[in-house]
């Protein structure tokens, strides 16, 4: 089992700046492949950008058009941490973000790409 832990999450003014961490624990020699989704009020989980390694390749990183140019998600080996730059925040960026991770080497884009969860962090702009 892998245990994903989030933090950072909080209040900020549009234009503002966030960073989420997500902490990896248990078998995470496992992992190949972490990423951020988010799911605001009566809308469905969204993807937001993941990271795989592996395979023989570099890290290989994929986002998701919403946040292309203001987020960034980089990873910690040593620390078994990923974490999520979030840069001119919007309003609508708003939402409940989750961190996921998967045993495959491809950055998914599904929810059901992902065994482990963690529990959210919540993220709120204000206008």
């Amino acid at each position: 089992q892998v245990q994903l832990v989030e933090s950072g999450g909080g209040l900020v003014q549009a234009g503002g700046s966030l960073r989420l961490s997500c902490a990896a624990s248990g078998r995470t020699f496992s992992v190949y492949a972490m990423a951020w989704f988010r799911q605001a009020p009566g809308k469905e989980r969204e993807f937001v950008v993941g990271i795989a390694w592996g395979g023989g390749g570099g890290d290989r990183t994929y986002y998701g058009d919403s946040v292309k140019g203001r987020f960034t998600i980089s990873r910690d080996k040593a620390k078994n941490t990923v974490y999520l730059q979030m840069n001119s925040l919007k309003p609508e960026d708003t939402a409940v973000y989750y961190c996921a991770a998967d045993r495959s080497v491809r950055v998914g884009i599904l929810a059901y790409d992902y065994d482990y969860w963690g529990q959210g962090t919540q993220v709120t702009v204000s206008s």
